[in-house]
């Protein structure tokens, strides 16, 4: 079974620099544009830009650009060639050497920008978001993980200079949307799936394992109290080991632990985690790379409507 992710979230990860992808339909109010990735030891600058087209000289309706030699971070806009007014912040939580996690929020007013989970600016729209078809990521970073969040287009495998595309709707002047992202939600995470967690659906998972982290896990369960057909628990004080098993009419079964590699859930890292329903099997996937499978312990398949996490972790986003 290949990952099949959900309508509006197709992410690319570790793509060369720069990074330019398309965004059929533009950006609405409810999307987001998220970015993962490490800033070089030596960093000078790098630069998201949420821009009208592919094009070096397209207009730029967001422009967020840390400078370290400079020590401070530059937002702005660019329409006819034109710059306008800075507006500048101090960098932290940005760093050279760091990891970071940035999450650029369309709203009705502007872009809400967070960095690590926290508030980090906003900054008005002075171009209509709808106009925004690529998003551009270059610089002195690695670039781990890029997507947009809950809207009908998808971004590509990365190619430099990507074609411009235009996406079809139907007779309405506003994109497809799947199910709106939860950004940020606390831990304890307990949320109902909209019509189940039906075969070919996925649940995609962004979070960061704390440095002081013992273990999570996520659960997804029958109805609020009943069977849990899948229990994914990670343990970073076991190494590490990644337990996955099955609490069926109050008694737990065999545990599964074998994996094709160490576990991508480690102290002080970002993990994107997706789980796909198939007829006789979940199917997880750790940053767009096989994980494992989990066969079905329901005879009749699981009946999941209910997703539980909790533990040592910080979610950055949820979507189902």
């Amino acid at each position: 079974m290949a990952f099949v992710p959900p309508p509006g979230y197709q992410p690319s990860y570790n793509p060369p620099l720069p990074y330019v992808a398309p965004v059929p339909g533009g950006l609405w109010p409810g999307m987001a544009v998220y970015v993962q990735g490490v800033v070089t030891p030596q960093a000078e600058w790098f630069r998201v830009n949420l821009a009208a087209g592919p094009q070096e000289e397209a207009d730029v309706a967001l422009h967020v650009n840390p400078r370290f030699g400079a020590g401070l971070a530059v937002l702005n806009s660019r329409r006819g060639g034109h710059w306008g007014d800075e507006q500048r912040r101090e960098l932290r939580p940005l760093c050279p050497g760091g990891a970071f996690e940035m999450v650029i929020s369309v709203t009705p007013e502007g872009y809400r920008i967070l960095v690590n989970g926290t508030f980090y600016e906003e900054f008005p729209h002075r171009l209509p978001p709808e106009q925004v078809t690529a998003v551009n990521v270059d610089g002195d970073l690695e670039l781990h993980s890029a997507s947009v969040l809950g809207g009908g287009g998808a971004f590509p495998p990365c190619v430099p200079d990507a074609p411009q595309v235009t996406p079809i709707y139907p007779d309405c002047n506003l994109p497809v949307m799947g199910q709106p992202p939860t950004l940020h939600p606390p831990v304890p995470f307990i949320a109902t799936i909209p019509g189940g967690l039906i075969p070919k659906k996925t649940i995609v998972i962004k979070g960061f394992v704390p440095h002081h982290a013992s273990r999570f896990y996520v659960n997804l369960r029958a109805g609020a109290g009943g069977d849990v057909v899948l229990h994914l628990n990670p343990r970073m004080d076991e190494g590490d080991a990644v337990v996955r098993n099955a609490l069926l009419g109050g008694s737990w079964g065999a545990e599964e632990r074998d994996l094709p590699c160490c576990s991508p859930f480690q102290r002080g890292r970002y993990f994107d985690l997706s789980i796909r329903c198939g007829n006789h099997r979940f199917k997880v996937f750790v940053q767009g790379q096989p994980l494992f499978d989990f066969h079905h312990r329901v005879p009749a398949g699981p009946h999941v409507d209910v997703l539980e996490i909790e533990g040592d972790v910080v979610l950055s986003y949820v979507h189902f």
